[in-house]
């Protein structure tokens, strides 16, 4: 009885170490895309003097998936990222802010 238990486990990392390979490869992918987003929002500041609210929210849930990855890749989580769950949904920049100090805000000893 114990050696079919042994193979189940074993069998499932095997499914598992298939599932980080994958992800890994769509972390490289989800990597690149994301240092576009970083250099189209720093051309939008630049020409039109403000950030993109799409480009802001893109880059915000796209992190959170990177982020998901790594938990799952790391052991810290046994949750697939999208498409196995739900796409992260971008935190709003005050919700951020609420839960992080700024630099500025350690700097000042708030």
């Amino acid at each position: 009885m114990a050696s079919a238990n042994d193979q189940a486990e074993r069998e499932s990392l095997l499914l598992r170490v298939f599932w980080m390979l994958v992800f890994t490869l769509v972390w490289y992918v989800a990597e690149v895309v994301l240092a576009v987003v970083v250099i189209l929002q720093l051309a939008f500041r630049l020409v039109q003097g403000k950030v993109n609210f799409e480009l802001l929210q893109l880059g915000n849930s796209l992190s959170q998936y990177l982020a998901q990855i790594g938990q799952f890749g790391s052991f810290n989580s046994e949750e697939k990222p999208w498409p196995f769950s739900d796409w992260p949904t971008p935190i709003a920049a005050n919700e951020q802010s609420s839960t992080s100090a700024s630099p500025a805000d350690r700097a000042a000893g708030a």
